[in-house]
């Protein structure tokens, strides 16, 4: 028989490889299904690319490649049998789980077994070998296949990109002597003993003395006095309080200079009054504010909590398993692929799209759209429990929660090469959901672009104070951001006398009240949106000077959809970020059609078509290309105190570059000024403005612009889809200046030879500083007739419906929790990670980003 199966393979030994370092090995996952070992058909992983098929989808791959041999996995989940009523427990058949797979958490491991199989099996006949069978295969093939069952995980990091340091237990914990002077901590109210600080503040764990930390040790401020106090008494533990939670907290040893682990932390802390093990939790493993005392909180009133929710299966009702803080993912995609356009694009394409994937599909944005939204819709992976599990789980008072599908594939690639996404914490859904139309736009190219629903102009009007002349431009969104007046809340007075009382309580170290949510009519929100608002360094090309200006936003167009952001998060004095605590009465209809731009009115005069004068710097004048090539010169310090706040590597070595590396402070305030932008977090990358020799002062300027603009430039604007000819013109009209040009394109369609080209490949990065960063240089106006034309833009009334909106829980967009609501055949529904139920009390007055349909009866 060995040699049958030897003479059997051999055909297919040049086929067969060992996995090497580097591959990844998907043996947990189908490539164009969420098909897995534990579906009724198992998985196929090809023995050559390592890619895993369900068996829907190994006859393509079959078909595509020619790769004929197979690693067929199949893992069955039993229950287990007890006592007389069940008989003896089963036998495993192979005696162990050897497939190194996540156990399915929603069955419970003290009931049920599971039993691992798996064989070879050779196409296009079906021919099966069990596995293992060492004596009869030969060597390649057995050692090719103990290298796929051993592999690990394609998704974890490489060990040198996720290594950390490992925090050692300190010498000093269990040795620690506390002392018995009555001190203890109370719930809130907490402030340094040596000075006014209320952030960043250390518990001693020998006296019991709170005292502040660093200035630069977490972003949020201190005179270095729990420092000092160590120096004055030698006693080396400190915890920091925000951070204790049932499962831990931050310890430092001043004596070893490091962060430390305490075994003993909740003894020494118990000492004080801190009972560490009995604080509330929230069901999402998310703690509950230390400072305040508890309410009905967000967490319980977004996710419905104390309420019977019917669960809902089948097609549209399928969850999304929560990875570890992907909750922003899973909310996002759920809204996406509710709207037809999506589901037309991807999954009524399905077919197609898989039928000319790459030969790695994982790596093919449009299949894993695809492969995401048939999870969704299809309602295979949304099956309701037959009715005598029901009936059982009825009369055990135990109900098995619906499964959902795992996005890890979907969310390594979308998060490929971007510094926040691709790391396992908290982002923001906003952000995430402009990346994604980024993503969108880079990957339709010659299909459908499904985006195009949430893309609309603005006009925006800029007028000079001093010669009131003014300029209208033009330029691409995609949602509405909605500020926040706090100055309009209806519950002004109780607010204030809120405030009253929480200064009260924390002066004498008593509980805090419950906080009080300010109410902002919604109209109050979109009048603050309508307001004009100046405009910083504006250049008047009337005046040819700087002077005031202002500035004021419409829509030039109404897309199909509209996203409208509520702006609840913002940055406190102390330089943290912090969420508003706000209600606003968002309405279900939405009428904007009063926003609706007018273009230049009668009487009103525009300012001249004038460039701002280019001013070279004496020491720039005189640099060289070799110079200019260099690596640009950052203050370090300056970039790890802002990293130290949270906020991302590249964007802290962009700010302290832009601002000159005149320190952090500076620095921050460029953060806050750019942090709404889609390449905040992208690395610095600095073009080659200038030729080596400059042309002087006094001569005009049309020398440097005759010359041929930098390659490095011309790359960056052609890689967002312009036209090489349009942008070298436009670089050439600005002098190089990459922020400039980008504006010239936009507001020059007419200068492209075909404007039909300039609506099908204009496609910039979403501009999520929606309706409150334009440039005030634009040289002219965009034609409103020429865009409105275009495919990219359609136009309509400005009347919509509510149909979604996702909402988030916590004080930050760094951390918290995102749950989704959706209305479906006039029912609305919440999508909690896995668990999707009819709602019925969605929170509408809670949400941060709402998602409006165009009224089709206008």
């Amino acid at each position: 028989m060995a040699t049958d199966l030897g003479e059997l393979l051999v055909p297919y030994m040049p086929t067969i490889r060992v996995p090497r370092t580097g591959d990844r090995v998907f043996k947990s996952e189908c490539a164009f299904s969420y098909d897995s070992p534990e579906s009724e058909g198992g998985l196929y992983v090809c023995l050559n690319s390592f890619l895993g098929f369900g068996r829907e989808h190994v006859e393509r791959h079959y078909r595509k490649t020619g790769q004929s041999v197979y690693m067929h996995l199949k893992r069955h989940v039993k229950e287990k049998a007890t006592g007389a009523a069940g008989g003896a427990i089963p036998r495993r058949r192979n005696g162990k789980v050897f497939l190194d797979l996540e156990l399915n958490r929603d069955f419970n491991g003290d009931d049920y077994e599971y039993e691992d199989e798996a064989k070879l099996v050779i196409f296009p006949d079906h021919f099966e070998i069990p596995l293992p069978n060492i004596e009869e295969l030969p060597a390649l093939v057995t050692i090719a296949c103990d290298a796929v069952l051993n592999a690990p995980s394609p998704y974890k990091k490489q060990e040198s990109d996720s290594w950390e340091e490992e925090i050692q237990v300190s010498r000093h914990a269990r040795s620690l002597r506390q002392q018995e002077n009555g001190v203890r901590i109370p719930p809130s109210g907490w402030k340094c003993a040596k000075c006014e600080m209320r952030e960043n503040l250390w518990l001693n764990l020998t006296d019991g003395s709170v005292l502040c930390g660093k200035w630069f040790f977490d972003g949020s401020g201190g005179n270095g006095h729990a420092l000092e106090h160590y120096k004055e008494t030698n006693f080396p533990l400190a915890v920091k309080l925000d951070t204790i939670t049932p499962d831990g907290a931050d310890v430092y040893s001043f004596d070893e200079e490091e962060a430390v682990l305490d075994p003993h932390i909740s003894e020494h802390l118990l000492h004080f009054g801190i009972d560490m093990l009995q604080m509330q939790r929230t069901e999402n493993g998310h703690h509950t504010d230390n400072h305040v005392q508890p309410r009905v909180s967000d967490w319980e009133v977004i996710q419905e909590a104390g309420l019977k929710l019917k669960p809902v299966y089948g097609s549209g009702y399928t969850g999304i398993k929560n990875l570890g803080n992907s909750c922003y993912l899973s909310t996002t995609m759920q809204v996406l692929f509710s709207i037809p356009e999506f589901q037309r694009a991807y999954v009524g394409n399905l077919q197609r799209i898989f039928d000319y994937s790459p030969l790695d599909p994982t790596q093919d944005f449009n299949t894993q759209m695809a492969k995401l939204g048939h999870g969704l819709l299809s309602g295979q992976y949304s099956k309701p429990p037959m009715k005598s599990e029901l009936i059982e789980q009825v009369m055990k008072e135990e109900y098995k929660q619906q499964r959902g599908i795992s996005p890890k594939m979907f969310k390594a690639l979308a998060s490929k090469g971007h510094l926040e996404f691709s790391s396992n914490r908290q982002q923001d859904a906003h952000e995430f959901l402009l990346h994604l139309i980024n993503l969108v736009e880079r990957n339709s190219s010659g299909s459908e672009n499904p985006s195009d629903v949430f893309r609309f102009l603005v006009e925006e009007r800029v007028q000079c104070c001093q010669s009131q002349k003014v300029r209208y431009t033009q330029r691409v969104d995609y949602l509405m951001q909605l500020p926040v007046p706090l100055e309009a809340a209806s519950n002004r007075e109780e607010l204030i006398a809120y405030e009253t009382k929480r200064r009260e309580a924390e002066e004498n170290m008593r509980p805090l009240p419950e906080p009080v949510r300010a109410r902002i009519p919604f109209t109050a929100c979109l009048q603050a949106f309508t307001e004009p608002e100046n405009v910083p360094d504006f250049w008047s090309s009337a005046l040819q000077a700087k002077s005031a200006g202002v500035k004021t936003s419409r829509f030039a167009s109404f897309p199909e959809y509209m996203v409208v952001q509520i702006k609840k998060f913002t940055f406190g004095v102390d330089w943290v970020p912090k969420k508003l605590d706000v209600s606003v009465d968002v309405p279900d209809f939405l009428d904007l059609n009063r926003l609706r731009a007018t273009g230049l009115q009668a009487g009103e005069e525009e300012l001249p078509d004038l460039t701002p004068p280019i001013v070279i710097p004496e020491d720039t004048r005189d640099s060289t290309t070799n110079n200019s090539l260099e690596s640009p010169e950052i203050d370090e310090s300056s970039v790890m105190q802002l990293a130290e706040m949270g906020f991302p590597l590249e964007a802290c070595r962009k700010a302290v570059y832009y601002t000159g590396n005149m320190g952090a402070e500076m620095a921050f305030n460029w953060i806050i000024a750019h942090m709404e932008e889609p390449d905040f977090a992208e690395p610095l990358a600095i073009p080659t403005y200038m030729e080596p020799d400059l042309p002087s002062p006094s001569l005009p300027t049309t020398s440097a612009l005759d010359n041929q603009p930098p390659e490095e430039s011309i790359s960056i604007l052609t890689s967002m889809g312009f036209p090489r000819h349009h942008t070298i013109q436009a670089l050439k009209a600005t002098n190089n200046n990459l922020e400039r040009a980008l504006d010239w394109i936009f507001t020059h369609p007419d200068c492209e030879e075909e404007s039909e080209a300039m609506s099908d490949t204009a496609d910039t990065e979403p501009n999520d500083n929606s309706f409150s960063n334009a440039n005030a240089h634009s040289d002219s106006s965009l034609s409103p007739d020429q865009d409105l034309s275009s495919p990219r833009v359609r136009d309509g009334p400005g009347r919509y419906e509510l149909f979604a909106f996702i909402s988030h829980m916590g004080a930050s967009t760094m951390s918290g929790h995102y749950v989704c609501h959706i209305k479906k055949e006039g029912r609305w529904l919440i999508y909690n990670d896995h668990k999707v139920c009819l709602s019925e009390r969605p929170p509408k007055d809670l949400g941060y980003m709402y998602f409006y349909r165009r009224l089709s009866s206008c």
